[in-house]
């Protein structure tokens, strides 16, 4: 099946696929036998490993999208796959997002330019899925959202009737998801998906059907679920049993009767493409072929290791000559077999620690030794995470914005809109996509009119699908195009939070630099009134997305600014707008679709002397209200606005106002423990700012539960001005009981 689905894969194409599809990769050219031994021994060069350099278990496919400068390649003469995910169904948003980019570019002409991107939106992302991991929701939602875009999505099912031990009828309805998903049958009148069925054994029928396919797909930009059935597995799901362990006798001898390479063996000898001693040395040969090239693998994997071994050798056998314990630990390292990096790392800590508080030249060399291989290993396994090319977001210039007497005094709402509005009229490539993003320009009004003035393509409604709404944004990304998707409200974004996290937030560290998606995320968050309309889960997002950037504006011109930063930027960025911040009034700057704000930059709100207060977001007025009446008593804050979260204050700023307060308060909307407790952590601990305290450090929090409607129910839930007030107060009281007596 996958031989007859790479006959059909042009240069162009796109596959987003589950990682056991390496018959296809070979078949398309995209993959050699010791590339593929190279990632099973997680060999860490790109040259070895292009599609992860030792990063992804084996298995994981993916091509180099990007040059070495972070620029797209010519994607339309070579034929591409995204980068493998393991989570089961993964890979279906990025699929819908990958064919929704060949919509917009044969349906919108000012992409016509474009063409080292896509040919007038012929190409076609081919999917693939195991029938087991169907039952997963974002699958379900993936084929819905599929079917109302209408776009050049071919996605093949391969059905070996079970799920690891599970057999089908307990995965799915009626033990057959082309069955299920007849009502997304296209009809005459009725648009929705081709559906196609074919056995798994049978070579010549796949080639036909495959070729049905993809003419419909790429001609007429109608889905496809290829349904291929009657596969097998001729092993067990890992290397830790046999499928004999949950196969019945019946079924293992059906297995081996259908098994592909016996039939496809007996249709050759059908044919007379061979004859049988041919199709043995091809067989004798293939076995061959493949030890040679694992062999080279492993012997390419070795050699790369070895060097900083035969490095870290003969200074150990110098210190050996006057130390017995590392003698030890030299012919302990010699005698491994097939040692790795982290042996070599282990010895030589091992023989440093012995040598502490001596002084020489054969210690110093070995130091040297250690801290070399620590940057190299950084380099190998911990680069990537963000964008390292001249159009990182780190690396995009601020640009002030700039006001004049006749700037404008307006809702923040219509400083986006004015932000976004520039936006669309610069870049073609820029859309915006999400819940009621487009007809009535969002529930916020930032989009409002802009979708008459640049059409559907541009600015788009989405259904409730926030997975492939992500999705969407993922796979347009990935092809070249801007995308700014929306998640409706911040409490929603748990239902994207699995495939921003498993999928873009790890996409440059993953592939190192082989490819990019910088979406923007645009949602909105903090207080308001409601349980699920004024959340603010910041340490979950903080933890889970360590590879997109995390900002968090205090108002609608900040937000402005980090948009304009990251559109000019490769990497990805979730933007947090303050919900009750868009009828406040603010002044439009003159410049509003050119200047940038910086990331990881704090500001200074108000200078101050006794307290350091940190915070960002709705919080920042929350806080200027409280140290407003401790000035009335005597109480001096600097306050702080952190504005990004990750990045997190580049040049530690906040430790430089520590040095003069020498106290420090924390203040947000999440739960105690939560971004609290990480910028208290990249304060004390990573900025020293510990050895400048004369109080230990407070955090001020919202309360563990969710909070709970009404204006009463946001009072007693989040942090408020009176309850700040007593927290600065009584840290004050603690250094000065008698110029600040108990208040209680």
């Amino acid at each position: 099946a996958q031989i007859a689905m790479a006959k059909v894969f042009r240069n162009g194409d796109f596959r987003s696929g589950y990682y056991r599809d390496q018959t296809f990769m070979f078949a398309i050219g995209e993959l050699t036998l010791q590339e593929y031994f190279a990632q099973l021994y997680a060999h860490t060069e790109v040259e070895a490993d292009p599609a992860s350099a030792g990063r992804l278990m084996n298995g994981h496919f993916a091509t180099r999208m990007i040059d070495e400068q972070g620029e797209f390649k010519t994607l339309t003469k070579s034929k591409n796959s995204s980068s493998d995910i393991s989570p089961t169904a993964g890979q279906m948003p990025r699929l819908v997002g990958l064919a929704y980019a060949s919509k917009l570019f044969r349906e919108n002409p000012l992409l016509s330019g474009y063409d080292t991107l896509s040919i007038k939106g012929n190409e076609i992302a081919f999917g693939t899925i195991g029938n087991a991991s169907t039952s997963e929701g974002v699958f379900f939602e993936a084929i819905n959202a599929a079917g109302v875009l209408q776009v050049p999505m071919l996605m093949s099912v391969w059905d070996d009737e079970y799920g690891i031990s599970v057999p089908a009828k307990y995965q799915t309805t009626k033990g057959n998801i082309s069955k299920i998903l007849q009502g997304f049958q296209r009809t005459s009148s009725e648009k929705g998906f081709e559906i196609i069925t074919a056995k798994g054994w049978d070579y010549e029928a796949l080639c036909k059907a495959y070729e049905k396919a993809e003419e419909v797909c790429r001609k007429e930009h109608v889905p496809v679920l290829f349904h291929v059935t009657e596969l097998t597995q001729p092993q067990g799901h890992s290397t830790s049993g046999s499928h004999e362990r949950y196969k019945s006798k019946e079924r293992l001898a059906w297995e081996l009767d259908h098994d592909c390479i016996k039939k496809m063996r007996s249709w050759i000898l059908e044919q007379e493409i061979a004859n049988a001693g041919e199709l043995d040395a091809i067989e004798k040969e293939a076995k061959s072929v493949a030890k040679a090239a694992k062999d080279a693998a492993w012997k390419a994997f070795n050699k790369d290791i070895q060097k900083a071994q035969q490095a870290l050798s003969p200074i150990l056998a110098k210190l050996a000559t006057s130390h017995d314990e590392i003698r030890l630990i030299k012919e302990e390292l010699d005698a491994a077999i097939n040692p790795l990096r982290l042996d070599a790392m282990k010895a030589a800590k091992r023989a440093v620690r012995i040598l502490r508080g001596l002084e020489s030249e054969e210690r110093n060399e070995l130091v040297a030794w250690v801290r070399k291989n620590e940057d190299d290993n950084w380099e190998r396994y911990s680069s990537h995470l963000y964008s390292q090319s001249q159009q990182s977001a780190l690396n995009v210039e601020a640009i002030p914005a700039v006001y004049s007497e006749s700037s404008s005094l307006l809702d923040g709402r219509e400083i986006l809109h004015a932000c976004f509005d520039h936006a669309l009229e610069r870049d073609p490539r820029i859309f915006a996509l999400g819940e009621d993003v487009g007809k009535i320009g969002d529930v916020n009004q930032a989009f409002a009119g802009l979708q008459n003035k640049y059409g559907e393509l541009r600015v788009t409604d989405a259904g409730i699908r926030e997975a492939t709404i992500i999705g969407q944004g993922i796979g347009a990304a990935l092809r070249g195009l801007r995308p700014i998707t929306e998640i409706q409200y911040l409490d929603y974004l748990l239902y994207a939070v699995q495939i921003l996290s498993d999928d873009v937030a790890c996409l440059q560290y993953r592939t190192k630099g082989g490819q990019k998606a910088p979406l923007i995320i645009r949602t909105r968050g903090h207080r308001l009134e409601g349980v699920w309309h004024s959340g603010s889960p910041m340490g979950m997002i903080l933890h889970s997305l360590r590879g997109i950037y995390v900002l968090v504006p205090r108002d609608m011109t900040q937000a402005a600014g980090f948009y304009n930063t990251m559109l000019k930027s490769d990497d990805p960025a979730l933007i947090i707008e303050c919900l009750n911040g868009y009828r406040l009034k603010e002044k439009l700057p003159d410049n509003i679709g050119e200047f940038c704000v910086p990331l990881g930059i704090p500001e200074t709100l108000k200078a101050g002397s006794d307290v350091t207060v940190v915070t960002y977001g709705s919080m920042c007025r929350v806080v200027m209200d409280a140290v407003t009446e401790l000035e009335k008593v005597g109480i001096s804050c600097e306050v702080i606005d952190v504005q990004t979260l990750l990045p997190f204050d580049r040049h530690h700023s906040i430790l430089d106002s520590v040095k003069k307060t020498n106290r420090i308060v924390f203040a947000d909307e999440d739960v105690p423990g939560g971004a609290t407790a990480f910028m208290m952590q990249k304060v004390i601990e990573e900025q020293g700012a510990y050895e400048y305290l004369d109080s230990k450090p407070l955090c001020i929090t919202a309360k563990e539960h969710r909070p709970a409607y009404g204006s009463d129910g946001d009072y007693f839930s989040k942090p408020n001005p009176e309850e700040i007030f007593d927290k600065i107060y009584e840290m004050m009281g603690e250094v000065e009981p008698e110029r600040f007596p108990p208040l209680y």
